[in-house]
């Protein structure tokens, strides 16, 4: 199998020195992840469960605006299109983009909460339960045409149009058809996070990142090796008829399959704590990089580092372009290392 070689320093140094000036339109299901964190030194006398002493709250931008969040932190700019229910955690949500320097559009649907993930965890961090609010109905009607408007008049401004699909309702036939439509009229790469159910919709897409699991449901193919990752990611390609497919796979790395590139890259992280939001920041610096004028091959392999840095932390995370320079210096030698020649 090919190994996917890495672009040589000054060129992965380089691109990553342009994404200040890249912009990503990032479209799809919005969350507020909450995180109850307490103590636990015993167990219910109700039921076999630990009783957590509380200690504080904290929240994190989850879904698609985790992804947005993850492009700013790398530098780059962002706008971030979606809905939000009339609440608290909405109001809340808002003030987070804000804060971080994300330029949101988020109509309030007054008809469902803000999708919203309560978790409570110990002080190291192990999770004891989560609580889910949401309704992952498909939007419509006047709410659904807001949103595809706003695709198509800030997709104008973008270097690349990223969907980020939870099925929790915002990603819908007709939204998924502005951002291809806008994708192909001012001819940048829209980049899809997908789920299986809504496979049909990706048609056009320029490049589909499902995770082994959801490759081996589209294509009832299993991918346990690197031959078989080939076999699935050319039949997903078919079945969602989109231009490329990156397969990630876990501690195994990725597969990416492209008409000019098609290979392996192996897992670059040394170190896991949690892969909660991994996926979201692979499809970030995938489009960032894209939009900073990387070919596909380069932004894979950025991309791969980028995850190796965030699957390193607690909780939806973020890498900043410093880390993913240390990163990338990483994976070269040094001068002094190279021996005698």
């Amino acid at each position: 199998m090919l190994l996917l070689t890495p672009p040589v320093e000054a060129r992965a140094r380089a691109l990553i020195d342009r994404f200040s000036e890249a912009s990503v339109l990032v479209v799809g299901d919005v969350m507020l992840d909450r995180f109850l964190v307490g103590r636990v030194t015993r167990i219910s006398p109700e039921a076999p469960v630990p009783v957590v002493a509380f200690d504080h709250e904290m929240h994190r931008m989850g879904g698609a605006a985790n992804v947005a969040h993850n492009v700013r932190a790398l530098g780059g700019r962002v706008q971030l299109v979606g809905i939000t229910g009339k609440d608290d955690a909405g109001d809340t949500l808002r003030a987070a983009c804000t804060d971080a320097g994300i330029d949101a559009a988020l109509p309030v649907d007054a008809t469902r909460p803000t999708t919203t993930k309560v978790r409570i965890v110990t002080e190291r961090n192990q999770q004891v339960a989560r609580v889910d609010y949401e309704l992952d109905a498909e939007i419509a009607g006047g709410i659904e045409e807001a949103i595809a408007t706003e695709v198509a008049q800030r997709s104008k401004q973008a270097g690349a149009i990223l969907v980020s699909d939870y099925l929790k309702g915002c990603v819908t036939r007709h939204v998924m058809s502005a951002a291809a439509a806008a994708g192909t009229r001012l001819h940048i790469p829209v980049l899809v996070d997908p789920k299986i159910p809504h496979l049909d919709y990706y048609a056009g897409a320029a490049l589909v990142t499902p995770n082994h699991h959801e490759a081996e449901i589209a294509t009832h193919r299993r991918v346990r090796t690197h031959e078989e990752a080939r076999d699935a990611a050319r039949a997903f390609r078919t079945r969602a008829r989109c231009g490329a497919v990156l397969m990630t796979r876990g501690d195994q790395g990725m597969w990416l399959l492209d008409d000019a590139a098609e290979g392996y890259l192996p897992a670059a992280a040394r170190e896991v704590a949690d892969v909660t939001g991994a996926g979201d920041t692979v499809i970030a610096t995938l489009a960032l990089s894209l939009a900073a004028g990387a070919s596909l091959p380069e932004a894979a392999w950025l991309a791969n580092q980028a995850a190796a840095i965030v699957v390193g932390k607690f909780g939806p995370s973020t890498a900043t372009p410093m880390e993913l320079l240390a990163s990338v210096n990483s994976q070269y030698p040094t001068p002094n290392s190279q021996g005698p020649r």
